[in-house]
């Protein structure tokens, strides 16, 4: 469906920065921006509030909290996702692209994970298909090198499932986010419940099924994002040589780089850098590696992602306005950016002809509050 909407008095947040005005949006476009304050009958006087494109998040992991709200407890899916679209459009967020892992491991009992991507894709495009969700949902799909059925799981998917995204991930113990074994023993250990010797049975089984298929898997994720038409991204990139293997892959962005000579190379090689805006508010990394503000501060952070909380993603974005001085450039990093870095050219700015998906944003000092979303010109929240 697509909607109607006159936002009046509103300070408009345009591509080169904001303008008081009023804001089109007829039959889902935005159709004419004024500018001014006036208040002409029949419209929505905002106040004053900030207008905005409406966020698009490129890699979330909410809907699994919502699948499984507590360990061992599996949630209805279908009332799961719904209520996962309803919270990202009272964040703000319009566009999603849902992350979902390929590739398990199940030859360890002590420490296993099954395959859940194409059941739950599945039942993502039928409440699509059903004119159930409130945003728009696209998928991708986050591909584990070191998996024992990976290229199984990526042959069940095709050019008509709206993939979008896939990013090449690489979780073998010792390298890029697990770097730091230790790290990775707090985390499994706590996780699985594991004992030290099954801790050191658990990652040797990893560490050799990645010396024996990683090479066929990488090239295996590299042809499949070509199959479905997607974006390929990379995935915690630590080191030079790594990116530049990314690079010679295509990819499009570099999903949170563990460190400054990882975003450094990356950025040398015209290769985007998105961060997680938790890092961000948090102050750092909550596994200890490079903070996004200090990326940012370098200017060597380009689009922000939720990652696992949602409101986050505007949060972080003002943030970034602040720190650099340039709202629009902050907001920017939620809107346009990712729009780009997926080929998008519908939607991510306040363009006479782009979708009517738009947010209104109230400031007040440091508190922001969420007054309205609209998707193709349709009141979500």
């Amino acid at each position: 469906m697509t909607g109607s909407i006159i936002l009046a008095n509103a300070t408009l947040l345009l591509p080169d920065g904001p303008v008081r005005g009023t804001l089109h949006i007829q039959n889902g476009r935005i159709t004419r921006i004024d500018t001014g304050a006036g208040v002409p009958a029949g419209t929505t006087d905002c106040e004053g509030d900030l207008v905005m494109p409406g966020l698009i998040e490129l890699h979330t992991d909410n809907l699994e909290r919502h699948i499984q709200p507590r360990p061992k407890v599996n949630w209805p899916h279908a009332p799961a996702i719904i209520a996962h679209d309803a919270e990202l459009a009272g964040v703000g967020v319009t566009t999603v692209f849902d992350a979902l892992r390929v590739g398990s491991v199940v030859s360890n009992e002590a420490a296993n994970y099954g395959e859940y991507a194409r059941q739950l894709a599945d039942e993502i495009l039928d409440l699509r298909a059903r004119g159930v969700l409130r945003i728009s949902h696209f998928l991708h799909l986050r591909a584990e090198i070191c998996s024992e059925t990976l290229i199984d799981e990526l042959a069940k998917f095709g050019p008509a499932d709206r993939v979008g995204i896939v990013s090449l991930m690489d979780h073998t113990p010792g390298q890029r986010q697990f770097t730091d074994i230790d790290q990775l023993r707090k985390y499994v250990m706590g996780k699985h419940g594991l004992n030290e010797d099954e801790f050191v049975d658990h990652i040797t089984r990893l560490q050799d099924l990645s010396a024996r298929i990683g090479k066929t898997h990488e090239a295996a994720v590299v042809d499949a994002a070509r199959r479905f038409g997607a974006v390929l991204a990379s995935h915690d990139d630590t080191t030079e040589p790594q990116v530049a293997v990314s690079a010679a892959h295509g990819v499009h962005f570099a999903e949170f780089p563990t460190s400054r000579a990882a975003a450094d190379a990356n950025h040398a090689r015209g290769i985007k850098v998105m961060m997680g805006a938790p890092n961000l508010i948090r102050g750092g990394s909550h596994s200890g590696n490079v903070a996004a503000r200090d990326l940012a501060e370098l200017g060597l952070l380009d689009i922000l992602s939720s990652d696992y909380v949602p409101s986050s993603l505007l949060t972080g974005a003002m943030m970034l306005g602040d720190l650099w001085g340039d709202l629009a450039r902050g907001i920017a990093s939620v809107t346009s950016a990712p729009a780009q870095a997926v080929g998008f050219t519908d939607r991510g700015q306040l363009v006479e002809g782009m979708r009517g998906d738009v947010i209104r944003v109230h400031r007040a000092r440091e508190l922001v509050t969420l007054r309205g979303t609209w998707v193709c010109g349709n009141r979500v929240a």
